[in-house]
C-alpha cells in the first residue's frame, strides 16, 4: 500500500520514493546568495580603498534569498535596520567607550531602535557589536560603505532573483 506522509513543504515521501518539488526554488536561493556575496567580496577584493563585506551580511543573503517574503527580509529592513544600528555602532565608537557594558547597551538600543522604526532586521543587531569589537577607528564613512552599498546590492539582486523564483512556483 502507497502512503503519502508530507515532511515539509519541499520533501515528499510516496510508495518509498521521494519527491522534491521545491528544489529548484531553494537552489535559485542560494544562487542568490552566492552571487550577493561573491560580488561584493569580489568587488572588495578588487577595489582600493572600498570596503563592502561584512560579517552580518551572511545572515542578511538567508532572509533576503530565503525567506523573500518574510517581514524582516523586506528592503526597508534591510537597509535602514543596517544603517540604524551601524550609526548606534559608530556613535559609541566615537563619543563613549567599548567596554562588556557599552556593547549591550548598543545592541540593546540597536533592538529598540529597529523595533520603533519598524526596520527590524535581526543580522542588523551584529552590527554594533561588529563595529565596536573590530579595533579598528572606523569612520563614519562606514555607513556608506560597506553598510548602504552592501544592503542595497543584496537588495537589489534578492529582487531580481525573487523574479527567476516566480518562474519555478
Amino acid at each position: 500500500m502507497s502512503t503519502m506522509m508530507a515532511v515539509d513543504r519541499s520533501v515528499y515521501f510516496v510508495g518509498g520514493r521521494i519527491y522534491m518539488n521545491k528544489l529548484i526554488p531553494h537552489l535559485i536561493a542560494g544562487l542568490g546568495a552566492s552571487i550577493a556575496i561573491g560580488l561584493l567580496s569580489f568587488l572588495d577584493t578588487n577595489l582600493t580603498n572600498v570596503v563592502l563585506i561584512m560579517a552580518p551580511f551572511g545572515a542578511t543573503a538567508v532572509l533576503v534569498f530565503g525567506l523573500p517574503d518574510s517581514p524582516l527580509a523586506q528592503p526597508k529592513n534591510v537597509v535602514f535596520g543596517h544603517l540604524i544600528t551601524a550609526f548606534i555602532g559608530l556613535f559609541f565608537v566615537h563619543f563613549i567607550e567599548v567596554s562588556p557594558l557599552t556593547l549591550g547597551l548598543a545592541t540593546g538600543i540597536g533592538v529598540s531602535a529597529m523595533l520603533m522604526s519598524k526596520t527590524t532586521h535581526p543580522p542588523a543587531g551584529a552590527n554594533p557589536l561588529l563595529i565596536m569589537l573590530s579595533g579598528q577607528s572606523l569612520g563614519w564613512f562606514f555607513l556608506v560603505t560597506p553598510v548602504l552599498i552592501g544592503a542595497l546590492v543584496i537588495v537589489l539582486i534578492g529582487k531580481f532573483m525573487q523574479e527567476l523564483q516566480k518562474k519555478f512556483n
